[in-house]
């Protein structure tokens, strides 16, 4: 079965792909040329809707599943931010990097050197006669320091719950069994069995 990723981040791809080994996992870019979604909605759910539709219609295919995850950290000291807008906390062009750089900073700037945080992922699947989402999520702590290299985005500041390292310290198998996006997948997966 050919699941299409309304995505062209090479770490989600990367991340979707190790998840969903037995389907066929293709970022829509392989397909049609990339293209800018507008993601104006106010929920992480509103805003994977949006992307999986989009990437649908574009695709004009009524054999394809669409599949879009739209994912970000909230961090508890400063009032659930970045949270829709993680991927562009440090600008509109910022990189992971930057991303990464200006949530730390603003952390530090409430005078604590970590806050409850969690990550969630809501994904959404479209195909020619449904819609559907699912939500989840991954509770832990932010720091105001990186620590590790390993994974891409917010990682090298979060430390899971129950764990004393951080994504960017720990391996992908383990990040891959606590992970918001694989709690998400394996309900993206039941739904997909019943397609």
């Amino acid at each position: 079965m050919k699941l299409v990723l309304a995505t062209s981040n090479k770490g989600k791809v990367r991340e979707i792909k190790a998840m969903c080994e037995d389907f066929e996992v293709v970022p829509y870019t392989e397909l049609i040329d990339e293209f800018e979604i507008i993601e104006d909605a106010d929920t992480f759910k509103e805003n994977a809707l949006l992307k999986a539709h989009a990437v649908f219609n574009a695709l004009r295919d009524d054999s394809v599943i669409v599949l879009a995850d739209d994912s970000g950290i909230s961090v508890e000291v400063l009032d659930g931010a970045p949270g829709i807008y993680s991927a562009r906390y440090g600008g509109e062009d910022a990189t992971d990097k930057d991303n990464l750089n200006t949530l730390m900073k603003n952390i530090k700037k409430t005078g604590v050197v970590s806050s409850p945080a969690f990550y969630t992922a809501a994904m959404a699947i479209v195909t020619k006669d449904i819609h559907r989402t699912v939500h989840g999520w991954m509770y832990g702590t932010a720091l105001t320091e990186a620590q590790g290299e390993g994974g891409f985005g917010y990682d090298p500041m979060f430390i899971p719950l129950g764990f004393d390292k951080t994504l960017g310290e720990l391996d992908d198998e383990t990040k891959r069994k606590l992970s918001h996006r694989s709690k998400a997948l394996s309900l993206v997966r039941k739904i997909l069995k019943t397609l």
